[in-house]
């Protein structure tokens, strides 16, 4: 099975950890961020991976190098500029009738092998990962009607779900994709539904942290500290 997973990006709201390093390198402990994945990766039965690189994309493929190291093919594509989210993908021209996107700084214990199983039970174009989500408001939230106050929440709790930068999918998406032009999921999954094509959710039960921010971050070395043992 094969994997994309989109390095490209500076990290700009990890800075300053990402001043030096890709924020794919960046530590948890004794590994970097994509390395945990990458091995989780194998142990779900992926056998090649490509990584699209961008920014400091010369000490990423230092670092991987061919994979043979941790047992996987690895392999690499270049943006010369940035390409978003998705436009990378249409640099690559040997992708399978069905493939994993994910982003290279997730740690989470996504059920990669049931994502693609779904994927394929339902017929889908696209999959995408989603995971619930709880915001506290720190203020009353009025509802307004016809310049009228009809309700008054103090400080609610939203639920929402976001997506969780995993994505199954076919190849037949890649026709939707512009040539070398910048292009992000969100443009993706807007189009795939105006053109009334089959995308489905799975929901990530698991555990699932975007390491975007500092803050984010310093709770992921807490919890892979922690709780090593589920991100085998």
């Amino acid at each position: 099975m094969r994997a994309v997973l989109l390095a490209g990006g500076k990290g700009t709201r990890l800075y300053p950890y990402t001043a030096v390093f890709p924020k794919p390198l960046v530590p948890l402990g004794d590994r970097p961020i994509m390395e945990i994945f990458i091995r989780q990766l194998k142990s779900f039965g992926f056998n090649h991976v490509t990584i699209c690189v961008g920014h400091l994309a010369s000490l990423i493929k230092t670092f991987f190098k061919d994979g043979k190291w941790l047992g996987i093919k690895i392999d690499y594509s270049l943006e010369n500029e940035p390409l978003g989210t998705v436009g990378p993908l249409a640099l690559l021209n040997d992708l399978p009738e069905t493939f994993l996107v994910a982003n290279g700084d997730l740690l989470t214990t996504v059920d990669l092998s049931e994502m693609m199983k779904i994927h394929k039970r339902k017929g889908a174009i696209l999959t995408v990962g989603i995971h619930k989500q709880e915001r506290k408001i720190e203020w009353g939230v009025l509802e307004i009607k016809r310049d009228r106050i009809v309700g008054y929440s103090e400080k609610p709790t939203q639920k929402f779900y976001i997506s969780a930068g995993v994505y199954i999918l076919d190849k037949s998406v890649l026709k939707y994709l512009p040539k070398n032009k910048y292009f992000d999921f969100p443009q993706l999954v807007n189009l795939l539904i105006q053109k009334e094509k089959n995308i489905v959710p799975y929901n990530i039960r698991g555990y699932w942290l975007d390491i975007g921010r500092p803050d984010d971050y310093q709770k992921a070395l807490e919890e892979f500290s922690n709780r090593r043992n589920i991100f085998k």
